[in-house]
């Protein structure tokens, strides 16, 4: 029995668009999920989260068992009442943070024991200590297993060593988190970019059996082409009647690339990171605002988009809060790039309903790939 039914609604070619029903609300799939690291998406109240189409939000365990506690956000009433998101949280395990910011990390059959990136001090995290602070103590809805990370390129007997573990560590995780109708917890594929590890990691994790898969180990080195070629075989490896998450990506083409290839969610930094450094995402590509012909214009970032910042402000606005290092910038960019992102998905899963994935596919390419000198 799974915690949360998932529901294909259409398909189009391997596309697919449903819902995953949960008791905080329902997701709508293909699903980004902007990431909330410590508590808050940067620059954004949780209303103009929401405002920008967000179902649900990623929040990092890593981040938050550090400062301020899971204990303490526990005590608090768990993240939802602390952060004040009603919807779906999704949090991560903490185990990728461990391997990429901590200051020494050991990694053995028990646990990984690591240095805090913050003040040096030592901690362990096993997966039945991931499992009590994402389930018990944050109150995550969409909990995952602890999996041990490894940076590509790698030998294969390292990304085979790896993976076992992390299965090894799924099952623990699974006997941790028991069986919960409020809470689902999901498996993370591993393998690095090899068919065969791929295919016996999903074996593995099917045995054990999870309320999602996702598909770790990318975003980590490989390269897009890559990447591409090992989600153009590892998706079909899972389970087709449970969500399948490609954990860290991405770009909006990414992202397209993905869920053509049968991909249900996502999450990634670059849009609320790319939007402080004054990246935006349109149509036609990435605009980079502090370029100096956009001090001078008085056209929006994106005349087809529709969001708040593109509805009310300049490219010479955005040009000059942006030199000035003003907070509103950053706010005012951060809205656009999530609303782009989630405009990105809903228009994803209305192609994938009317059978047009594939004209679409090529008409967001066509944009992003034309040049355009205003940008």
């Amino acid at each position: 029995m799974v915690a949360f039914p998932f529901t294909i609604e259409a398909s189009d070619g391997r596309a697919r668009t449903g819902v995953l029903a949960t008791p905080r609300g329902d997701i709508r799939t293909p699903a980004f999920m902007p990431v909330g690291t410590a508590g808050t998406v940067k620059a954004l109240t949780v209303d103009q989260v929401g405002e920008t189409g967000a179902d649900i939000i990623l929040g990092n365990t890593y981040h938050l068992m550090l400062r301020p506690t899971a204990e303490r956000v526990a005590r608090l009433g768990g993240l939802h009442r602390f952060m004040r998101w009603e919807r779906p949280i999704l949090t991560d395990s903490g185990g990728f943070q461990v391997m990429s910011l901590s200051k020494i990390a050991k990694v053995t059959e028990e646990a990984v024991t690591f240095q805090s990136h913050i003040d040096g001090a030592r901690h362990e995290l096993s997966p039945e200590r991931s499992m009590e602070i994402q389930a018990d103590l944050l109150g995550a809805d969409i909990v995952m297993q602890l999996d041990e990370l490894v940076a590509l390129p790698a030998e294969e007997d390292r990304a085979a060593e790896a993976m076992r573990r992390s299965a090894r560590w799924g099952a623990r995780c699974k006997a941790m988190f028991g069986a919960r109708e409020r809470q689902a917890l999901f498996g993370i594929q591993q393998g690095g970019l090899s068919p065969t590890l791929r295919g016996e990691s999903a074996e593995r994790l099917i045995d054990i059996g999870f309320d999602g898969y996702a598909l770790g180990g990318l975003a980590v080195g490989e390269g897009h082409e890559a990447m591409v070629e090992v989600l153009d075989f590892a998706p079909a490896m899972l389970p087709p009647e449970r969500p399948r998450y490609l954990m860290g990506v991405g770009t909006p083409a990414d992202l397209a690339a993905a869920v053509a290839l049968g991909v249900d969610m996502f999450d990634c930094v670059l849009p609320t990171r790319n939007a402080r450094n004054g990246h935006l995402f349109t149509s036609r590509g990435v605009l980079k605002i502090r370029n100096a012909p956009h001090r001078d214009s008085n056209a929006p970032v994106d005349p087809t988009c529709g969001c708040y910042t593109c509805a009310g402000f300049t490219r010479a606005y955005l040009h000059h809060l942006d030199r000035c290092g003003e907070i509103l910038g950053s706010v005012l960019m951060t809205i656009h790039n999530l609303h782009y992102y989630q405009t990105l998905m809903r228009r994803l899963r209305e192609a994938i309903e009317m059978g047009t994935f594939r004209n679409l596919f090529a008409a967001l390419h066509n944009g992003w790939n034309t040049p355009d000198e205003s940008i």
